[in-house]
């Protein structure tokens, strides 16, 4: 049996069902205010709460990982996100926070699966193995964006949230029969300790290269949680159906599938990672600034033509960039690296949805966030064309 495309293909589906229930909330945001009556600011802080959930989960999970396994941590990442998106189904502002908080848990599934795709991948094409099994991120998201509303329109927000979350519950379950291959490489004598968080931030910043990769996560993942929070919602904003505001933002992801396998070919093939990874920080910042110029009475095709130029971009790294992390990573201890490097990537989603809030609270504008969250990208670019000993 060939293990790597069944590792590849398990974690596939698992990463498509954790995009799908992360994204769902800010798919459907629209409905929810205006049946709750609450300030659209406040999904920032729904995001932000998340991201700082998962930020505590990825520093401290590479024991657990070696622990028990990268499968059946795999199995608790979606049980934890479905958990968290059926509290928020209640309603009360409480429970949106307790939910956010819950749904951290979900951070798991990429260490977990970074850790089981690097013991069965060659180190040669890493780069394309792990871009595949991210192009699951932009799938779930697509998934998102297109059932999303269908779901609200039939059986409304909440029922549209404890769909997904009913259905990520029956996958983690549907994994199991794989436990015992994927999971042979557990030690139960390996102990939690509270060092393992200083260990693991240690690990992504101690070498100028991990450090690199670092900043350039904390950027890229902050400019992708802004995106994904507010795209809809301001779509809505300038006057787009809540249905259509969806199908653009699915059409769009959907061209960071293909992106990511072509950056992983190429990062395997022809560029180097780090020489990639510049001419994307540029890409960036010059489509997610070009989002903040929409107006109302723009063609659908030119919003969606700026739109697909951001997920080419903002959303198709992350093979690139893990892969390159695992390569660099000490022998066994991939999962701790990719934690902490992703640590950096979700302390950029907590802040950068929450400056995009800050903004719009103050302002009453839409377009502002997406020039100042923009900025950073340009710093990453500048920082990687330096050479990692003066960086």
């Amino acid at each position: 049996m060939n293990w790597l495309l069944l590792a590849l293909g398990s974690m596939f589906v698992q990463q498509t069902f954790i995009a799908l229930g992360k994204v769902l909330p800010a798919i459907i945001a629209p409905a929810v205010f205006l049946d709750l009556q609450i300030d659209p600011a406040l999904l920032g802080v729904y995001v932000s709460l998340t991201s700082a959930a998962a930020l505590v989960v990825q520093t401290g999970c590479g024991s657990f990982i070696l622990r028990y396994g990268a499968l059946r941590l795999s199995q608790f990442a979606l049980v934890s996100l479905s958990a968290g998106i059926a509290m928020a189904a209640h309603g009360s502002l409480i429970m949106f926070g307790l939910s956010a908080i819950i749904a951290g848990g979900a951070a798991l599934s990429t260490p977990a699966s970074s850790h089981l795709l690097g013991r069965y991948s060659s180190a040669k094409y890493m780069p394309l193995v792990f871009s595949i099994k991210q192009t699951a991120v932009p799938s779930g998201m697509l998934l998102a964006g297109l059932l999303g509303p269908f779901f609200t329109e039939w059986i409304g927000w909440r029922g549209a949230l404890l769909l997904v979350a009913g259905a990520c519950t029956v996958f983690a379950v549907m994994l199991e029969p794989l436990h015992k291959e994927f999971d042979s490489d557990k030690d139960m004598t390996r102990k939690f300790r509270l060092s393992d968080f200083k260990g693991t931030i240690g690990l992504a910043i101690g070498e100028p290269e991990m450090r690199n990769l670092s900043i350039a996560c904390f950027a890229f993942n902050g400019l992708q949680a802004m995106f994904t929070t507010y795209f809809v919602v301001y779509l809505v904003h300038l006057g787009h159906s809540l249905a259509a505001a969806g199908v653009l933002f699915s059409v769009a992801t959907a061209v960071a599938v293909p992106g990511r396998i072509l950056w992983g070919w190429l990062s395997s093939s022809y560029f180097s990672p780090r020489s990639l990874m510049v001419t994307l920080s540029f890409a960036m910042a010059v489509t997610v600034a070009a989002t903040g110029f929409f107006e109302s009475d723009w063609p659908i095709l030119m919003i969606g033509g700026v739109a697909s130029g951001v997920t080419a971009t903002v959303f198709s790294w992350h093979g690139v960039l893990l892969a390159e992390a695992v390569r660099l990573a000490p022998k066994g201890a991939a999962a701790s690296v990719t934690g902490g490097m992703l640590s950096f990537g979700q302390l950029g989603a907590l802040l950068m949805p929450l400056v995009y809030s800050l903004i719009l609270s103050q302002t009453d504008s839409y377009r502002i966030g997406f020039f100042v969250c923009a900025i950073p990208a340009v710093v990453v670019g500048v920082a990687l064309l330096r050479s990692p000993r003066q960086a």
